[in-house]
């Protein structure tokens, strides 16, 4: 039975946007960090999202130039699942918000990784249910779910109706030491706690735009002006990526996520367009409309 003190070396699965995160957090707090991916290329595009974590963190303060090679040097890459599950302690993953995929991973994690390892999930919206039978040791998973990491110091413990006690202490311990708070829910819930109440403000502000009620800029003009927030929840669409917001309403088991989700994929992604990361979704970047001075004012 594990407890903190065994825990030294944590393979994140995934080498994108989350997963860099959260390994870096890690690393910062002293554990040794493989990031695994399948895509033989994702190096190129890590160490760019780890050159730009650190920046942001040296510049508010979080590191310095010591701390950030300390961690840097914590972290390792690799394609090779076999290198990946060889000897970790814990594993986080944040693979693609797809069902399918993610029992396919986790049927190859659980084959692989030893019998001890942890295994954790990053999961946004899927219950951890869904998929724990795979991993060959549903006692031993459980979702532990990031958030901002450098911002939203917050981490939830999600277990399965499988999962053991000493698994969900351990995670709180563990979430406490790489400097997150820890909240725990009782019972599986799609979306924890923050996003249960964070998605449907953004299925709503989706499905507003999906039946032609109005605009996109007077959909986002509405609660700019109402809330007094710098951001729309349309534009707040494109920061987490449209990609994202269609496998998180694919997953959420109700009328209006499953029509966002089908609006989403025949007018965006099948087009290319996911946001701020492709340069464009409900708006066009690195210039969209809601950061023009007057928008609220009114004009298309």
């Amino acid at each position: 039975m594990k407890t903190l003190k065994d825990i030294k070396n944590i393979t994140i699965v995934g080498g994108g946007n989350m997963g860099m995160r959260i390994g870096l957090k890690c690393a910062i707090n002293n554990y040794n960090v493989i990031v695994y991916d399948s895509n033989k290329d994702f190096e190129v595009s890590a160490n760019k999202l780890l050159d730009s974590f650190t920046k942001f963190l040296m510049a508010s303060n979080k590191l310095n130039e010591e701390s950030k090679q300390a961690a840097i040097n914590r972290i390792t890459y690799t394609t090779d699942i076999n290198v990946a599950t060889k000897n970790p302690d814990l594993i986080s993953e944040s693979v693609i918000e797809d069902i399918d995929i993610k029992k396919k991973v986790w049927s190859q994690l659980g084959a692989l990784c030893p019998k001890d390892t942890i295994f954790t999930t990053n999961t946004s919206s899927l219950l951890p249910s869904t998929f724990a039978a795979e991993t060959g040791r549903a006692n031993l998973f459980c979702a532990l779910h990031f958030h901002d990491v450098f911002n939203a110091l917050i981490v939830d413990v999600m277990p399965n109706p499988k999962t053991e006690k000493f698994v969900v202490d351990l995670l709180i311990e563990f979430g406490k030491s790489i400097q997150h708070n820890p909240i725990v829910l009782k019972k599986e819930n799609s979306g924890y706690l923050y996003n249960a109440m964070f998605i449907p403000w953004l299925d709503s502000a989706c499905n507003l735009r999906a039946n032609d009620v109005a605009s996109i800029q007077d959909i986002d003009r509405a609660w700019m002006v109402n809330s007094r927030t710098k951001m729309g929840p349309l534009a707040t669409c494109d920061f987490i990526g449209l990609d994202t917001m269609y496998h998180v309403s694919k997953g959420m088991q109700n009328e209006v996520s499953q029509q966002n989700a089908k609006y989403l994929k025949e007018n965006f992604l099948d087009k290319g367009k996911l946001g701020i990361k492709s340069g464009e979704g409900f708006y066009k970047y690195p210039n969209p409309k809601y950061l023009e001075k007057d928008f609220v004012k009114g004009s298309e």
